[in-house]
């Protein structure tokens, strides 16, 4: 009986028993006559891809074509590179891209320097309303650049609060605060309202820091200008270099923080871009500034990508 059992065993719980291998319904043939019509039906990859390249071709690309196309076509008519040896042998356009560059690179270091210390602050210290603080942070960076410089204004501009208090109290004509037209009122208002953005991805850094480091470095007797140099700034290095990449590029097209602070002597690209387009109606030179400042810009970008996916931010 036990070698009648052991025989009829695989044949019941083996791969021999069809309603067990199929489970216990029949499979429809996946090569039968319904497979042409499902292979028919299926709509192929680059189908799906037309649409949204038709709206970047059509909001984006058909316009910096124009532009483009605007930079080398001279106003007496045909095609000619003639604009851009007109553009970039003035003084104008020499002059407004070394100002371009140095505010860049100013705001950029005072970004990284201040939004350092200002998230070290909020991460490591422990005050009242650290967390609200924290969240203002992502608030902050909604919103417009010349809401930031109208509040500069408001408070050192020649008629604003801090000459106001002056005058009232020495009885002076004006106030000493006249610096927002220049082009340090230009560079405080952008490292004031791009400084948040290095402080969020120093933030997110410092959330996955493990305190117990901090301890153990502190227990063992360092100083805290130590721990900060050997513990927290290599941990902070990628949301420095993404951080700070990120805020060159937006410093070197930034248009309102200029326009608004009333600064007639700084002549940045972007204004450059303005001033011949509006004011002097000169369409290629405009354009030829624009087409230099968007290569610029794209390139800052590739290196700010780079810097990424390096560090891993």
């Amino acid at each position: 009986m036990a070698s009648t059992a052991q025989s009829v065993a695989p044949v019941i719980g083996g791969t021999t028993d069809p309603r067990r291998r199929t489970g216990g319904s029949k499979q429809p043939d996946p090569s039968g006559p319904q497979a042409p019509a499902r292979e028919a039906r299926r709509v192929p990859r680059f189908v799906w891809a037309l649409p949204p390249v038709a709206v970047l071709a059509l909001v984006f690309l058909y316009p910096l074509a124009l532009v483009v196309q605007q930079s080398v076509s001279p106003d007496e008519g045909g095609t000619s590179i003639a604009p851009y040896g007109e553009v970039f042998a003035s003084e104008s356009f020499r002059s407004a891209l070394t100002t371009t560059v140095w505010l860049a690179v100013g705001s950029t270091v005072g970004c990284l320097v201040l939004g350092f210390v200002l998230a070290m602050i909020i991460a490591f210290v422990p005050f009242p309303g650290g967390r609200a603080v924290a969240k203002f942070i992502d608030v902050f960076l909604s919103f417009p650049s010349f809401l930031i410089t109208l509040a500069l204004l408001f408070i050192y501009g020649n008629v604003g609060m801090a000459n106001g208090v002056w005058t009232d109290l020495t009885g002076a004509s004006s106030g000493p605060f006249d610096f927002l037209t220049t082009p340090w009122g230009v560079l405080l208002a952008e490292i004031t309202y791009f400084t948040p953005f290095v402080m969020r991805p120093l933030l997110a850094a410092f959330s996955q820091l493990d305190s117990a480091q901090l301890e153990v470095a502190s227990s063992l007797g360092a100083r805290p200008a130590r721990i900060v140099r050997q513990v927290i700034l290599p941990e902070a290095l990628p949301a420095l270099a993404a951080g700070g990449s990120l805020v060159l590029v937006m410093c070197l097209n930034e248009f309102g923080i200029v326009l608004f602070t009333g600064a007639k002597g700084v002549t940045t690209l972007p204004m450059l871009v303005y001033s011949k387009a509006i004011l002097e109606s000169d369409y290629p030179a405009a354009c030829v500034v624009a087409v230099v400042n968007i290569a610029i810009s794209v390139g800052l970008y590739s290196l700010y990508r780079m810097v990424s996916r390096r560090v891993g931010a």
